[in-house]
This record gives C-alpha cells, sequence and structure tokens, in this order.
C-alpha cells in the first residue's frame, strides 16, 4: 500500500472517529435514557443500568475518579482536566470549576470528593497533597484545615455524622477529622497484617458506624468498628480467609438495605454483598457498552439507592437503580 493512500486512510479514520465521539457527547441522557426519579429504585428492586453522564461538548470528561451525589447534585472529579463538573439528575451537565496548578482553587489530581450539610463540597488533591472546600457554586473557601500535615497523598473521601474520613494512599492510614479540622483518630500503617494497609483507595460507613476501607495492594476490603478496632476483611471468600476475588479493589459503597458494594477495578466489575457476607450480585464487566465498565474507580449510593461509578476508561458516569 502506498503511502498516500495509508495517510488518507488514517485521515479519514480520524474524522469518522471525532465525528462518532462527538454524536455521544451531544446526547441530551435525559431524554435518551431513563432519568434519575424519586422512585427510581424501590426497596428490594435489582439494580439495572440505567444511564451515564459524559460531560459536555466542550469539556468531556477525561479520567474521571471519584462520584458524589451533593444536595440534588452529582460532582465528579474529572482528574485528567484538573477539575470538578456538576451534573444535574438528568445527566446534564450544570457547572464546573478548577484548573490546573496548585494555587487556591487549582489542582494537581483531583480525587476524592465529598459534600457536607451545608453542600459545601470537599475535594482531595492527591499530588498537590492537600484538600480544598469550595461551596455549591464552585467557588473556593478554604483549605481543610490539617495543622499536624498528618495527610500525605490524600485519596477516598466521605463525610458521615459530621466528620471527615479520608484515606491517605502514601501513608497506608485513614484519617477521621471533625469538621474543625481536629484529628481524632487514625487507622493503620503500612503492612498486610489486619488492620494494616497497602495503598488504600476509598472509604464507606454504615449505618452502625462499622468502616469499610479498600486496601486496595492487599486486594481486600478491611472493616472496623466506630474506635477503628479490626473486625473483619471482605474479599469475596468465606468469612475472608481464602483467595480474593478482587482485583486492586477501588470503591466501596453501602445502600439502605446493608448491601456493601465494592469496584473491582482490573476485573472492571462491581460485586454486592449482603449483611451476612454472602455475594448478592455483580454489575458490570469489561466492555464499552451501556452497563459495562472498564477500570472503573469511584463508588457512590445515594439515599435512594442509586449507583453511581466512575468508568475511567470510558470516560463516563455510569449510574444502575
Amino acid at each position: 500500500m502506498k503511502k498516500t493512500t495509508v495517510y488518507i486512510w488514517m485521515s479519514a479514520m480520524v474524522v469518522l472517529s471525532t465525528a462518532l465521539f462527538s454524536a455521544i457527547t451531544f446526547l441530551d441522557l435525559g431524554s435518551t435514557l431513563k432519568p434519575i426519579v424519586a422512585a427510581a429504585n424501590p426497596v428490594g428492586g435489582e439494580p439495572e443500568f440505567r444511564q451515564s453522564f459524559y460531560g459536555s461538548f466542550e469539556s468531556p470528561l477525561n479520567k474521571p475518579m471519584d462520584v458524589s451525589k451533593i444536595g440534588e447534585f452529582i460532582y465528579v472529579t474529572d482528574t485528567k482536566n484538573n477539575q470538578v463538573q456538576v451534573f444535574n439528575q438528568a445527566g446534564n451537565n450544570v457547572l464546573k470549576f478548577g484548573k490546573a496548578g496548585s494555587e487556591k482553587g487549582q489542582f494537581q489530581f483531583p480525587y476524592g470528593i465529598t459534600g457536607d450539610k451545608d453542600e459545601n463540597i470537599y475535594v482531595a488533591d492527591l499530588y498537590n497533597a492537600n484538600i480544598s472546600i469550595f461551596n455549591s457554586k464552585g467557588e473556593f473557601i478554604k483549605y481543610f484545615p490539617d495543622p499536624e500535615k498528618a495527610i500525605k497523598a490524600p485519596g477516598g473521601m466521605r463525610i458521615y455524622d459530621e466528620k471527615l474520613y479520608v484515606t491517605d494512599i502514601k501513608e497506608n492510614k485513614l484519617f477521621v477529622f471533625n469538621l474543625a479540622g481536629k484529628k481524632l483518630m487514625e487507622i493503620g500503617g503500612p503492612g498486610q497484617d489486619e488492620g494494616r494497609f497497602i495503598a488504600p483507595n476509598a472509604v464507606a460507613v454504615d449505618k452502625d458506624k462499622q468502616i469499610y476501607v479498600t486496601d486496595s495492594g492487599n486486594n481486600r476490603v478491611q472493616v472496623f468498628d466506630k474506635e477503628g478496632k479490626f473486625i473483619k476483611v471482605i474479599n469475596g471468600s468465606k468469612d475472608g480467609k481464602g483467595n480474593s476475588i478482587f482485583v486492586n479493589p477501588r470503591g466501596v459503597a453501602i445502600d439502605s438495605k446493608g448491601t456493601v458494594y465494592v469496584v473491582s477495578n482490573l476485573s472492571h466489575n462491581i460485586y454486592a454483598y449482603d449483611k451476612e457476607g454472602n455475594e448478592a450480585r455483580v454489575l458490570g464487566g469489561m466492555g464499552t457498552d451501556n452497563g459495562q465498565l472498564y477500570l472503573p474507580n469511584g463508588l457512590f449510593i445515594d439515599d435512594r439507592d442509586a449507583i453511581y461509578v466512575t468508568d475511567t476508561i470510558n470516560q463516563r458516569i455510569s449510574v444502575f437503580y
């Protein structure tokens, strides 16, 4: 094949790919897929894929890492774009804030995201080693005070009962602060023993105030009581003592029935377990079709049991309920 023919063929493929990508980003997800409504997932319903958020044409998502529903909006760390994107429940982008840098309101690797009762937004910046607080309009308020400089690489975060739970991926610990910034507790340290971590990535707290931490490097989820005492391991095996079904677990979340959902990043699945540790269901599977995932990471379940997962390589948020 002549070089000229090859170049023409490659140019055509680029044009076609661009056209397809544009078609995807222009979709009105609120009209083409069922939007999230108050009775979206009645108790006892089996979650199914419902819709995806891609971002706007001007600013499509690029490696989204974490997601939280705060108030009536869905906030996503759009990590490669060094910003946060905000969506309404129909999947339409309504706001974005942040840009690359190390100054106030800027990011180098925005990762974990969560919100308080006043709908202030907390964003963990893995590379800048800080946590920024914004109001619901995306305006920078302040850094989360950490006078002891305990956090070296903040990862996943969640706020429960006026406490901020945040993993430190570098220090292999979970820290718990009150919202004034006072450190209340730390759990872990590097290692493979019970209560220790290798690269913990995410955290969730259930109704009984038990703490769930994805111990990514050890391919497990560890569970602690509210005082930080180790309770058990979840890894898909009986009593957590066998080989793990997880491959690089990342996000973790708990629904209203106490079902624990865990993202298995390198197997492209979300595994769910009931209170007794029995497998309840599996969502995802590797692929690009609706309902499939490709290196999923962050996970959030709202008060209506809608499940949001960051699908990093597919550059979207997938929603199940």
